[in-house]
């Protein structure tokens, strides 16, 4: 009889095998996959931005996250029922690298090229929705500067932090995910924890891709007078701390715990 899930162990191990991937896969795939995955995220980003324009005012703010995390999770259930190379999710590699099954160099590669394909898919996305008209007047763009602007005005600690948090449940995300064994329970694994990290106001830097570009393209078309919301903002002040914390969050407290839980006395030489 087919198991409806795997055991932490069992999954533990099915994510290494996965990471094997990167062994073989050329870079163009591995490219399209990444600018897939931006596209995905983005999806879930846009439509948390609609719902949550106006839920606030009507709902309170508490229900207004709730809300926005739960159309959010979308993005995460393309990921990983239809596959793409998500970084985030990536950070789960290194149990593949520590377990001796794939050289630290190639899993650094993947994260590089997965890095530029999630961030060209995202700017990508947030271009065509400026492109669509429906944010460059109202109060959904007016939503959408201020998602921005209030990312963009964190300082490095709390944006660092926030991007551990994040990660940390992103992560368990995939790893449920992976332990489930149909669509629907893969998409339930999704849910829960990418909702609580949005409800919460953790950062995840591949959604910030879009949110960020999406408010500084409207925010151009009304002069730029929303204070601190600037390009270089968008990369120093909130992409690279949000960044270096997804890693750590990922990292160390899903891929090395479980990794070092389950995995470790049994791993391989390089």
């Amino acid at each position: 009889m087919e198991k409806r899930f795997l055991p932490p162990a069992e999954a533990a191990a099915a994510i290494v095998a996965a990471g094997e991937r990167i062994l073989t896969q050329p870079a163009s795939r591995t490219l399209v996959l990444s600018l897939l995955a931006g596209f995905y995220i983005a999806f879930g980003a846009q439509l948390a931005t609609v719902v949550t324009s106006d839920a606030a005012a009507h709902l309170g703010l508490g229900i207004s996250r709730f809300l926005g995390g739960s159309v959010f999770s979308l993005g995460l259930m393309l990921v990983v029922i239809c596959g793409a190379e998500l970084f985030t999710g990536n950070s789960l590699l290194t149990k593949a690298a520590l377990q001796g099954r794939i050289p630290w160099g190639k899993l650094a590669e993947n994260w590089g090229v997965v890095l530029f394909g999630n961030f060209l898919g995202s700017l990508f996305f947030a271009w065509m929705m400026f492109e669509t008209g429906l944010w460059k007047s109202g109060r959904i763009g007016e939503h959408a500067v201020g998602i921005a602007a209030a990312k963009c005005q964190l300082d490095f600690g709390a944006a660092f932090v926030r991007g551990i948090l994040c990660n940390w449940l992103v992560c368990l995300a995939v790893f449920m995910a992976t332990a489930a064994r149909d669509v629907v329970s893969k998409m339930l694994a999704c849910y829960m924890p990418i909702m609580a990290f949005v409800a919460s106001g953790f950062e995840h830097n591949i959604a910030n891709m879009y949110f960020i570009p999406a408010g500084l393209f409207i925010d151009g078309t009304l002069g730029g007078q929303t204070g601190g919301l600037t390009w270089r903002n968008f990369f120093l002040g909130n992409l690279v701390p949000v960044t270096l914390g997804n890693i750590v969050g990922g990292v160390v407290f899903v891929a090395f715990a479980y990794w070092y839980v389950h995995l470790r006395g049994n791993r391989q030489q390089p």
